[in-house]
């Protein structure tokens, strides 16, 4: 009776971490994206960091980070083009907002930040993660890579991923991919 008491207990500790340990993709179920197939990766906020940027048209801006898995970061490191299969890059976009807290204190040690009246900006609101998986077989048709775009853990539509691939062709000579690993 105590080893299955002991048992019980154990399963459900591990259980337990396992819950904890489970990475929030918010991706509840799993689901695929349209034409590609391509689901959320679990863990992926966990990779490194491949790159941050912002993109600014008109009024508005956004904030991107992009992490690569493993295969990703290797490449990009030793700068192997064509990435090789199995890389996979996420770019996880937010609104770009003001910080006033943070400006408060940067105007209080301008020389922090080097800069005369600094402005800072972080994420706001999350807008999307788009992700690119390398399969020169399975994507042999869009140069190898199934595309995904994701906003609150649900694939956008089908109109929205045919989108994906021309607008990638324009960095063909970088395997299109348009990011650059940070120094």
């Amino acid at each position: 009776m105590k080893r299955i008491a002991f048992l019980l207990v154990a399963f459900a500790a591990v259980v337990g971490i396992a819950v904890l340990k489970a990475p929030a993709s918010g991706q509840a179920d799993g689901q695929a994206a349209p034409i590609y197939g391509v689901k959320i990766p679990s863990g992926y906020r966990d990779w490194e960091l491949i790159s941050v940027s912002e993109i600014a048209a008109g009024d508005k801006s956004q904030l991107r980070a992009e992490f690569g898995n493993d295969i990703a970061i290797k490449a990009f490191q030793e700068r192997t083009l064509p990435f090789p299969d199995g890389a996979i890059i996420v770019a996880q976009h937010w609104a770009k907002v003001s910080s006033p807290d943070n400006d408060k204190i940067l105007s209080l040690a301008p020389m922090v930040a080097g800069l005369e009246n600094p402005k800072s900006f972080v994420p706001g609101s999350r807008i999307n993660a788009q992700f690119m998986v390398k399969d020169s077989k399975k994507y042999a048709s869009s140069g190898g890579w199934g595309f995904a775009d994701f906003k609150d853990g649900k694939p956008g539509d089908e109109a929205l991923h045919k989108t994906c691939f021309p607008c990638h062709e324009p960095a063909k000579a970088h395997d299109y991919v348009y990011t650059h690993y940070a120094p």
